[in-house]
């Protein structure tokens, strides 16, 4: 099976990048040394787009590297049907590092992050459907689906700040992702309601 980098930017337009073959390093990529790297990337690159391209294979190298990241998940809890993990945390580290398991039946809320994005599926299958804003008049929270791309484990896909999406696991096991995410713009950051063509922050 062949895995594939994505890319889907504020218009909801997805491309794939790069190469998605790992090779095994010299020696062990270690979480304190992805961040190094990445902190890096960011001081270098401004362009949200490239900073994705330039960070997935970063991400790729880690969970290669570093195999007992993909063990470092919680459960989906019963009363929320998802859980989040947190893999580091730091005063005034702005950038969140985290697993993420949704249980089968899970649907998101259609949203965008306000900030860049990479996901890396882990285990179980997952779609995320897709939309763009389609603002009128009488409906400036309008929006036109614009297709799904469904992930399967070893799959990574990043989003620009204003990319929309939902997502929804597939199956009848849960759905595991490495999630990374820049610093929120909280004004920017939305969740909508398709069928009153409404938003509102969060």
């Amino acid at each position: 099976m062949t895995n594939h980098n994505w890319l889907v930017t504020d218009e909801g337009q997805r491309t794939t990048f790069g190469n998605a073959d790992v090779q095994a390093p010299e020696r062990v990529y270690r979480l304190y040394r992805f961040l190094t790297d990445l902190e890096d990337i960011l001081a270098d690159e401004s362009d949200d787009s490239l900073r994705i391209q330039r960070i997935t294979p970063l991400v790729r190298q880690l969970l290669t590297s570093s195999y007992w990241l993909q063990m470092e998940y919680d459960p989906p809890s019963p009363q929320t049907g998802w859980s989040v993990k947190f893999l580091y945390r730091e005063h005034q580290f702005p950038l969140t590092v985290q697993m993420v398991a949704w249980a089968p039946g899970q649907v998101s809320t259609i949203h965008n992050h306000a900030t860049w994005g990479i996901v890396a599926l882990i285990g179980g299958e997952e779609k995320n459907h897709l939309w763009q804003r389609s603002p009128t008049t009488e409906q400036p929270h309008h929006l036109a689906s614009v297709g799904e791309q469904i992930l399967v484990p070893g799959d990574i896909i990043g989003f620009t700040p204003g990319a929309i999406h939902q997502v929804e696991p597939l199956g009848d096991e849960p759905t595991i992702s490495f999630n990374l995410y820049g610093v929120t713009d909280h004004k920017t950051r939305y969740q909508y309601d398709v069928a009153n063509h409404t938003a509102k922050l969060f």
